[in-house]
């Protein structure tokens, strides 16, 4: 793959919803034709003979929804058995291995297994993609768990259909209370990038969950994701309910670049357990749904936080991180913006000196307890 097409390839449900978007204007008219469809079938009919050319003998049997779930459970097995073979151990530059790492399954709220993973230093817990970023944490003696959402990685459901936002949010809750129990005094910090960093900052509007954090961080948050036109975002709705699995094809390929390292994107778009196929309809929704809460709700953000996003990003956007810092109630709040950098931070050429700046913020946090108030990087 040259760099050249590798400067295409997008990152996330995020950014696949914006060619999503635009390809819903123009289907409309499906949209139109199929509720005049559904009108027609429900009206009544008058009770008459069918004629023998009315009849038409069926040429195929679509799949029944146990064959799907067949497929489905298969496709997870699959994943699962690939994200279970990872070697997701490392050196330290010194060759010396300073941490265990495992791997286990979740229940979800739903009942949904969800893969996780986690990274503990042998001293004192991201998951396989950011393996890099746990290495830093680790060496600084933090550990690091992870869960694959509903629907990825090595997670239960379709691959890249999330039925409902709301559940990884409580998903989240969920499996932080679980390390708590499990880890008592240990202090916490949630970590989400892009559709995560609006996960985790939904979870941590929570009481609950805000009660159980020294901080939140998060890299390119989609806060602000607008649909290309107003009809569109009237439409989404009634397309999430009619064809929630349906993948638009060819709408996420070739796209906005997220990275200016083509090495680092080919190895995060090599990966089989990474989504890269079209968005499906119902992940967009939510998407556009929980952007559209957060942006309604900056001001009762209360749990401390530090957001992280590059000015040339163009798959989320950096004044909404900026509108989040400047309106949300916290006591402490840190930005930092990075000058000409793109989407995926922690895939980007300085992703070393972000990491480090991410382990900083939590170190002064958890020595200096409020810290700086309002401070811009």
């Amino acid at each position: 793959m040259s760099t050249a097409e590798m400067e295409q390839l997008t990152s996330g449900a995020s950014n696949r919803i914006i060619p999503i978007l635009k390809t819903l204007r123009a289907s409309l008219i499906f949209v139109y034709t199929l509720l005049i469809s559904l009108i027609l079938f429900i009206l009544p009919r008058r009770p008459g003979r069918l004629s023998p050319s009315t009849v038409a003998p069926l040429t195929q049997t679509p799949p029944s929804k146990f064959s799907k779930r067949i497929m489905e459970d298969e496709d997870t097995a699959r994943r699962r058995a690939l994200a279970e073979n990872l070697d997701m151990g490392f050196e330290t530059r010194d060759g010396d291995c300073r941490c265990r790492w495992s791997t286990f399954l979740f229940s979800g709220v739903r009942g949904n297994a969800l893969f996780c993973r986690s990274w503990v230093p042998f001293s004192a817990e991201l998951n396989g993609r950011y393996a890099h970023f746990a290495r830093q944490l680790t060496s600084c003696n933090f550990g690091v768990y992870a869960m694959d959402w509903i629907g990825h990685g090595g997670s239960d459901g379709l691959h890249g259909y999330v039925p409902s936002l709301d559940h990884v949010v409580a998903d989240t809750g969920a499996f932080l209370e679980k390390l708590k129990m499990e880890n008592p005094g240990i202090p916490c910090f949630l970590f989400g990038h892009s559709t995560g960093g609006s996960v985790v900052l939904k979870a941590a509007s929570y009481p609950q969950v805000e009660g159980m954090l020294e901080g939140i961080v998060l890299t390119s948050p989609a806060l602000r994701v607008k649909p290309a036109h107003p009809i569109v975002g009237a439409v989404a709705p009634i397309f999430s309910l009619v064809a929630p699995k349906f993948q638009f094809k060819g709408a996420n390929k070739r796209g906005i670049p997220v990275s200016r390292d083509p090495e680092a994107l080919l190895a995060k778009y090599s990966d089989p357990l990474v989504y890269t196929g079209p968005i499906r309809v119902r992940t967009g929704h939510e998407i556009l749904r929980i952007s559209s809460y957060l942006m309604r709700n900056l001001r009762s953000v209360t749990v401390p936080f530090l957001v992280l996003h590059g000015t040339a990003d163009k798959v989320t956007d950096p004044l909404a991180s900026k509108d989040l810092y400047n309106e949300a109630a916290s006591e402490l709040k840190n930005i930092k913006l990075y000058d000409g950098f793109l989407h995926d931070l922690l895939f980007e050429p300085e992703r070393e000196e972000i990491a480090q700046d991410i382990i900083a913020w939590m170190e002064k946090r958890l020595g200096a307890g409020l810290g700086n108030v309002g401070n811009i990087w």
